[in-house]
């Protein structure tokens, strides 16, 4: 999983079978919490999720700073990179 468009259709995975998001409703821009309607503690099971799919751990200060789809797909993207 080393392309971007690869690590943004694993997260749509993600979304779409552990937290019943209807595909079509995530897009790079979308918001977890207003657009998306994540909870803070959906947002620990997502992060929790990608890293058994993943085998990576987002870093605590980048967790903090993940408000929209393209922030986790940028934080994953960098964190598979390493």
């Amino acid at each position: 999983m080393n392309s971007r468009e690869q690590i943004f259709e694993m997260l749509k995975q993600v979304l779409v079978s552990h937290f019943e998001i209807d595909e079509s409703a995530i897009t790079l821009d979308a918001r977890l919490y207003d657009d998306l309607d994540i909870d803070s503690i959906d947002a620990v099971d997502l992060m929790v999720k990608l890293k058994e799919r993943t085998g990576k751990k987002l870093e605590p200060e980048v967790y903090k700073t993940i408000r929209t789809v393209r922030d986790i797909l940028d934080a994953l993207q960098n964190v598979l990179s390493t």
